[in-house]
């Protein structure tokens, strides 16, 4: 019975490092520039020193100084260091000067250099499920002081104004400027809660599969998505067999998205239904005329049944899910189904059935990025098998049509599912990323989006 229930566990074990979808990694790079942004975009420095004057709830006055100003705030420099298991050492380096009057008369100046340091925790948010930082152990270092202060104050009282009083109001003043920052930061996760359309078949949603980790060089935060069609049935993910994990070879530093074969499985799954098509064109793309008499010219009794030349119409059903697959280099789209060719007839009859092929065959597909979805671009890579399920004009080798039908693929329907596949698909939506300067590469059941800032 134990050994039972250890093979249990280990297979749950097993399936939990496997669970497919998708992982960001978000390296210093990504980092400072998100914490900086939301610094210079909030002015949150700028905000407290103007409301440094004002009498607070909780803010101790300096000790010394009347009418205290702040002004001539520098622009802060942020430098973010990743601490395991916890989140970031968070350092803004800045400088200010306070103004004011001396209790003695006389005006005083005090310009100063000083970090602010915290800890940001990275946490997963109860209520939300979304990611959130919340900062601790602020605390605020002076690297410099230059003093215009009046002569008639004591040493004494100076060094007592500088080294106590100061030091113990300027953390109130300055540290709520990284929570400040922090709600900021924390906004731009919201919308990863927010399901994205996928055309009009479904939608996608980006759900964190666990708490984000913290490593010495990156955070890593790996997603469970939620692929759901738009009468609200799930697709689920086929399992993986193996953990996503990133190559090596990135810089240190770097931030990157790896989105599972499994996930793009999923999402085109949604759009199965309109891979089902009905092609009756007589000219299309470089192919011959697509009539009776060309097809004769692979299957001779075409020519007995119909004489004189009719227009083909062609129905392709795809009756498998879409499977996408991938190894490094190289990704492909897997598509089951049936092709039937018809012959047409006038005055608004019914076509008439030739044949109906069971087919496989396999469509070549090169990822981009446009407008932060990802876009996919087919071709025809290869037409894997050919079997006749019926046939009103007697048996043929199905073999001798399979020049016909490759050209047929290629030029009647790769087009179409090119122009289906123009929905795009949804990235995760955070932090305000912009996908489009990304780098990606196809590696072992995954693509890789290499994120770049400019």
């Amino acid at each position: 019975m134990l050994r039972i229930l250890f093979l249990t566990l280990c297979g749950l074990l097993t399936r939990t490092r496997a669970d497919p979808g998708a992982l960001l990694r978000l390296g210093t790079d990504i980092m400072n520039h998100e914490v900086q942004s939301a610094m210079d975009e909030s002015h949150i420095l700028e905000k407290m020193a103007a409301e440094a004057g004002k009498k607070r709830p909780g803010m101790k006055p300096i000790k010394g100084i009347t009418n205290l100003k702040v002004k001539d705030v520098q622009l802060p420099v942020i430098t973010l260091n990743f601490i395991p298991g916890v989140g970031i050492f968070q350092c803004v380096s800045t400088g200010m000067t306070i103004t004011g009057k001396s209790f003695m008369g006389g005006n005083m100046e005090i310009i100063l250099v000083l970090n602010i340091t915290a800890t940001n925790r990275l946490l997963q948010d109860e209520a939300s499920g979304l990611p959130v930082f919340k900062s601790e152990g602020c605390e605020v270092i002076l690297v410099s002081m230059k003093t215009k202060l009046p002569s008639s104050m004591p040493p004494k009282v100076v060094n007592k104004l500088l080294d106590s009083t100061l030091r113990k109001v300027l953390p109130t003043l300055l540290c709520p400027a990284i929570n400040a920052v922090l709600v900021y930061v924390n906004r731009k996760w919201a919308n990863l809660n927010v399901a994205m359309p996928v055309g009009q078949m479904g939608t996608v949603k980006y759900a964190l599969a666990s708490t984000p980790t913290t490593t010495a060089s990156y955070f890593q935060v790996d997603f469970s998505p939620v692929v759901q069609l738009q009468e609200g049935t799930a697709i689920q993910l086929a399992e993986a067999g193996e953990a996503l994990e990133l190559p090596e070879g990135y810089a240190e530093g770097s931030s990157q998205l790896l989105l599972s074969a499994t996930l793009l499985t999923a999402e085109l799954a949604l759009l199965q239904k309109s891979f089902d098509v009905n092609i009756q064109d007589k000219t299309t793309g470089e192919l011959p005329s697509q009539t009776t008499e060309t097809l004769a010219g692979f299957i001779p009794e075409v020519a007995e049944a119909y004489p004189k030349p009719k227009p083909l119409v062609t129905q392709i059903r795809i009756n498998k899910p879409p499977r996408v697959t991938m190894k490094t280099g190289k990704s492909l789209l897997h598509l089951h189904g049936t092709l039937e060719m018809f012959a047409a007839r006038r005055r608004h009859k019914a076509p008439v059935s030739l044949f109906r092929l069971e087919t496989h065959f396999n469509l070549k597909i090169q990822y981009s990025v446009h407008e932060n979805r990802l876009q996919l671009a087919t071709s025809l890579d290869r037409l894997l098998s050919l079997s006749r399920v019926s046939s009103s004009i007697g048996a043929f080798r199905e073999k001798g049509l399979t020049g016909f039908i490759t050209d047929y693929l290629q030029e009647a329907y790769v087009p179409v599912v090119n122009d289906l596949l123009q929905v795009g698909l949804p990235l995760p939506d955070l932090l305000d990323m912009n996908y489009n300067l990304a780098e990606l590469d196809i590696v072992e059941n995954a693509l890789v989006l290499d994120l770049k800032l400019d």
